[in-house]
């Protein structure tokens, strides 16, 4: 399907000769336009030897010839007359369109933007993360928006989606401004729209509703951003840090956890006691599997998570199935930003800084390969772990000044010898 700019319309009336039977042939009528092609039958038989097949049309004279032959012009001219409408009221065209209103025939619902979205969550609820399918539903509203907005439509043929239509989405979302107490959306924020959005069309392509992709046309880019961790002295200050508030006391302590065994929040929020296990080593480890990609990943426990894995052994606030007191995460990061203010870090703290704090000042600083860290955090891809080796380039320059200082001062010594 496609819409009406730069459309012919082509039609061809042929007949089947290996349907002959008792020297009759029957007629059908070829209908193309963009890339769009059906073909219908007549239900009309003709005599095989008086087709000709270069004029499309019965030859003779007589008067059930001429009839036929009329019947056959004014197929065509209403064939002709349905496209010309379509494209006056720049309607969605395909062959199929014009066959089903030349023939009366149903016409098939027209698959819209909306409809494809709501059809695509439904299809991977099973498939994507708990976040992952809320992050779709958020795209979702912000088409619903852009439509009443931008076009004054409750929906859209998904036929009617250009490279142009794709440039105004994002100018919308690149100008919309919240009414709540959310910040606008940055460059990385509507990069994740149009991806989502992408993969809806991409989807829709491979299941025949349209015909092409305009995304072959757009390029999807983010701005390269720093990772926020914690250094060594901000985690210790964390650790240390005695709070007489018990809720704020709680959320330290599932932070500095998640600090020490790199798991997301809701990695957290589904551990049990059962992913606890014993190590071919002797010693606990976590064995689990990420919910956002459904990558199996195993971490030795340290020390310090262990710690906090016996101070809340049997606790109250612990939920059944769950191996420590996890709340909402709305909550968790409100809590956070409390913490850090008491503990005076200027961070603006969330909970996913324990995940890169583990990454970068656990262990990426002290050593341990970037392979083991991005096997223990469950990633996919090694590059991903390697923004994390990026982040500590300056740690290493550190150690790199206090190196050659060093080699300074021997040297000075050697020459004093």
């Amino acid at each position: 399907m496609s819409n009406s700019k730069n459309h012919s319309l082509a039609t061809l009336l042929y007949v089947k000769k290996h349907r002959i039977k008792n020297g009759e042939v029957p007629v059908y009528l070829r209908i193309s336009t963009g890339n769009s092609k059906v073909e219908n039958s007549l239900s009309r038989k003709v005599e095989f030897e008086k087709w000709n097949s270069k004029k499309q049309r019965v030859s003779g004279s007589t008067a059930e010839v001429k009839k036929f032959n009329r019947f056959l012009d004014q197929l065509i001219n209403k064939a002709f007359k349905i496209f010309e409408e379509l494209i006056l009221k720049d309607e969605m065209i395909s062959a199929e369109i014009i066959r089903n209103r030349l023939f009366n025939l149903e016409e098939e619902q027209q698959i819209t933007l909306l409809s494809a979205s709501k059809y695509h969550y439904d299809q991977n609820i099973n498939n994507f993360s708990t976040g992952t399918l809320k992050h779709y539903k958020v795209t979702e509203r912000y088409f619903e928006r852009f439509l009443r907005a931008k076009k004054k439509l409750s929906d859209i043929s998904l036929e009617k989606i250009d490279y142009k239509f794709l440039l105004d989405f994002e100018a919308f979302l690149r100008a919309w401004k919240p009414t709540d107490h959310h910040k606008p959306i940055g460059h990385n924020g509507i990069m994740k729209h149009m991806c989502r959005f992408r993969k809806i069309l991409n989807y829709a392509y491979k299941m025949d509703w349209i015909s092409d992709s305009p995304f072959k046309k757009y390029k999807i880019s983010y701005n390269k951003s720093n990772r926020t961790y914690l250094n060594k002295e901000e985690l210790f200050k964390l650790e240390t840090k005695e709070f007489d508030i018990e809720r704020l006391d709680q959320i330290r302590d599932l932070f500095i956890f998640s600090c020490y065994t790199g798991l997301s929040y809701i990695d957290l929020y589904n551990l049990s006691e059962q992913d606890i296990t014993v190590g071919m080593d002797g010693e606990k480890w976590i064995h689990f599997k990420r919910q956002k990609t459904a990558t199996p990943f195993s971490v030795p426990l340290l020390p310090k998570a262990i710690e906090l894995i016996e101070k809340y052994q049997n606790h109250p606030r612990v939920k059944e199935n769950q191996l420590l007191p996890v709340i909402s995460n709305q909550k968790t990061n409100a809590y956070l930003k409390e913490i850090a203010t008491i503990c005076k870090i200027k961070k603006t703290l969330t909970f996913h800084i324990a995940r890169h704090t583990f990454a970068t000042t656990v262990t990426l600083t002290n050593g341990v390969p970037i392979e083991t860290v991005s096997k223990m955090l469950g990633h996919t891809k090694l590059a991903t772990t390697q923004i994390y080796a990026k982040v500590v380039e300056n740690k290493i320059g550190e150690d790199m000044a206090a190196l050659k200082q060093k080699l300074s001062a021997s040297q000075q010594l050697r020459k004093a010898d």
